[in-house]
């Protein structure tokens, strides 16, 4: 039986109202044979409604170059079906389950949740109207072979990409310095030369990513596809291989051909390298240099943040200038050991107080904060308190551990964990008051903040103090 017959059947039992009908149209990719198949769908359905008596066109729903593997980015499905769920129409149709979802979930899934709400699908190829009491079972055979067909046309395509690849085609599109044509690589020399200024920046001139993402946008020099400069980005330019002429391709993978999510490649596929494979815009010893002083950074990097962990002074520190916080600056001594102190983030960010390109004021030149200054400064403030030290022991440890009931993180701790904690705070108390300096929980629980106006004008403020205590650094 088609069709036709099946749904004058399905009208003797109803009103004289017209059905409204929806049709959904979907070709996989944009290039001209599909389009023209896309336009001869719509055609042909709109005809075919048009000799239908009984049925109106409510609207031809069309997603043009979109997989069907997955209903996420198909917006002209989705809104069909808010409409169907608002009751816009009684009845969709479609040329083939494939056109409608290659994935056998969202098959059923939407066909049911339409059914639910009195509307039916019919697919043309597949001979299967969803009103039809058997419809599931044939919609879950025929949707399984479309699903499967969709994993094996995927597996050829990634098997055609990666022989191409090996052959050296680039996939990709272009970027800052070289423009992709057709599979190949073209130096465009107008962006070649901020490459060139990049590395030379980095390498040469010893500026770090920071800097260099600063000073380009005071320039004028506009990035390509993102609205500003800034350290990721110039990282990016720094770690890409293109730039020295070697190429590499499969950096990312896609594991699942129903969701297409693409991940980063760590190793579950080969790469595709090709050494020389283009003109190269830098050399591979200035490349080698840059990478190796990123690699060495890494490192140090590693190791500051290991140690800036345990640091209690992090977002205790603010500029009284600009009023950002100030942030740990680490630089190596030449005996191995970290020096650390504290810097405006402004500062770092914009450099010292200059208007950028907008004409907005950007930057910070206030005081830096030595790490040792920081530790004294508090140790100082809290022995110039006068107080009955076994009366302030006692008080210091309640509140201390009323702030430790508070805090969130320390309610997931185990009581013994709680103690070890309070252990430790009341030898640190101890200490102190005994003349020892020392840099634990205790600073963190007490301290308020830090303000710097100016190495004349540091301000001590103490939670549990209704006090504040001004002091100056000693010029050297």
């Amino acid at each position: 039986m088609n069709y036709y017959h099946q749904y004058r059947i399905h009208k003797q039992d109803s009103n004289d109202q017209k059905k409204r009908v929806a049709v959904y149209c979907r070709v996989s990719t944009d290039k001209d044979d599909q389009i023209n198949s896309f336009e001869s769908q719509q055609k042909y359905f709109r005809q075919w409604i048009e000799c239908q008596p009984d049925w109106e066109l409510y609207e031809v729903f069309a997603d043009e170059g979109i997989s069907g593997t997955n209903t996420k980015k198909r917006k002209a499905f989705n809104r069909m079906i808010q409409c169907a769920q608002n009751g816009d129409f009684d009845l969709i149709i479609t040329k083939e389950i494939s056109r409608f979802a290659r994935n056998t979930l969202d098959s059923i899934y939407y066909t049911r949740y339409l059914k639910e709400h009195g509307v039916g699908v019919i697919f043309v190829n597949d001979n299967i109207n969803t009103l039809d009491s058997d419809s599931e079972l044939r919609l879950a055979i025929m949707s399984s072979i479309a699903q499967e067909e969709s994993r094996k046309t995927s597996e050829r395509v990634k098997w055609g990409q990666k022989r191409r690849m090996e052959q050296g085609v680039v996939f990709g599109r272009s970027m800052l310095g070289y423009d992709v044509r057709e599979g190949k690589m073209y130096i465009n020399e107008q962006g070649a030369k901020i490459v060139r200024l990049i590395f030379h920046k980095f390498v040469y001139e010893n500026k770090g990513t920071h800097i260099i993402a600063r000073e380009l946008q005071e320039a004028g020099i506009r990035p390509m596809r993102v609205k500003k400069w800034s350290s990721t980005v110039i990282l990016r330019i720094l770690r890409n291989e293109k730039y020295c002429g070697d190429l590499v391709q499969k950096k990312t993978y896609t594991p699942d051909f129903l969701s297409h999510e693409k991940k980063y490649n760590y190793g579950q596929e080969d790469f595709v390298i090709i050494r020389d494979h283009h003109e190269s815009i830098i050399s591979h010893e200035i490349f080698d240099k840059a990478n190796h002083i990123l690699d060495t950074r890494c490192l140090s990097q590693k190791r500051m943040t290991k140690y800036s962990r345990r640091h209690l002074f992090s977002g205790k520190i603010k500029c009284g200038r600009c009023g950002s916080s100030y942030v740990a600056r680490f630089k190596p001594r030449k005996d191995g050991s970290v020096y650390k102190a504290w810097r405006c983030l402004e500062a770092v960010q914009n450099g010292r107080p200059h208007s950028n390109t907008s004409g907005i004021q950007a930057g910070c030149d206030n005081q830096i904060f030595h790490n040792e200054d920081a530790i004294q400064i508090l140790y100082l403030t809290f022995r110039s308190l006068k107080f009955n030290q076994e009366k302030m022991k006692k008080n210091l440890i309640l509140m201390i551990e009323k702030a430790m009931d508070e805090d969130v993180p320390m309610q997931k701790k185990s009581e013994k964990q709680k103690e070890d904690i309070l252990r430790k705070i009341r030898i640190a108390i101890e200490e102190i008051l005994c003349g020892l300096k020392y840099e634990d929980e205790f600073y963190r629980q007490i301290l308020d903040k830090i303000i710097i106006n100016d190495a004349q004008n540091i301000q001590i403020q103490f939670l549990f103090f209704p006090f504040q205590w001004i002091y100056s650094l000693k010029e050297e």
